[in-house]
């Protein structure tokens, strides 16, 4: 709700009074141009920037002031828009990448001493079930190609909120920012098809493109953003090409 971001480049705030809701059950797109404040406000959702207005709730409970872990605990996970830097660490092993952000379960660590064979059991699930190949836990992520590299982080985030509805009855929610920028056309459908499986299980799924063809066939209702304020919320079945496109380029305002 009214969701304020500055600007590290200039002085304007680089999110402005943004509000909308994602649900349980759908898929919501925040789309736009790269440079009109999807980043900033992903950065401000997931904890990686303050905001200075605003405030973020997360099935009922205000977390706009939590941690990045208190958020994640919260039922919040992501997928990145730069897998290189916020999505692995490309020198650890496949293994030691798909428990980047949940080392301190119980079934991975016990007083802070790291169970190997447990981890490296779960990241063969990992690969099987997410099919990255190669299919050696033991390589470093760095030799991996951009595609298998995404289904890490995708197979290890998917996991976690999938683990913790289990858990908890609770829906969580996961944020998927440019999930199939430089993927190739099987990598892409298969993103698509992780996503849909979220949404259809019961999830909240918020996804960040610019891609018009994955706007209009993953969404559910798109949130269309221009120099950091929703200018439209439509519904994608309603959507069309002409239109979302020139309201991502500011030629139309149904705000």
């Amino acid at each position: 709700r009214d969701v304020t971001v500055p600007s590290k480049l200039h002085k304007n705030n680089a999110v402005k009074n943004v509000s909308f809701d994602v649900r349980a059950g759908e898929i919501v797109c925040l789309a736009g141009i790269d440079g009109n404040g999807q980043t900033e406000f992903v950065s401000a959702l997931t904890g990686l920037e303050k905001t200075s207005g605003g405030t973020i709730t997360l099935c009922g409970k205000d977390i706009t002031k939590s941690s990045i872990r208190e958020r994640s605990l919260s039922g919040m996970s992501h997928i990145p828009e730069d897998r290189h830097k916020r999505g692995l660490i490309l020198d650890f092993t496949v293994a030691e990448n798909t428990v980047l952000q949940n080392y301190k379960d119980p079934r991975f660590s016990k007083n802070g001493i790291l169970n190997k064979d447990a981890i490296e059991k779960y990241a063969d699930e990992i690969i099987e079930r997410f099919d990255v190949r190669p299919t050696d836990h033991t390589v470093k992520s760095r030799a991996l190609s951009g595609g298998n590299q995404q289904k890490i982080i995708i197979g290890r985030e998917v996991d976690n909120i999938e683990t913790a509805r289990k858990a908890t009855g609770e829906p969580q929610l996961l944020i998927a920012t440019q999930p199939t920028r430089g993927l190739d056309v099987g990598a892409i459908e298969f993103v698509h098809q992780a996503l849909v499986k979220q949404r259809d299980e019961g999830n909240a799924v918020l996804l960040v493109s610019l891609e018009l063809d994955e706007v209009m066939n993953v969404s559910d209702r798109i949130a269309v953003i221009y120099e950091g304020k929703i200018v439209g919320i439509v519904d994608a079945k309603d959507a069309d090409e002409n239109t979302l496109g020139l309201m991502m380029a500011g030629g139309e305002d149904n705000e």
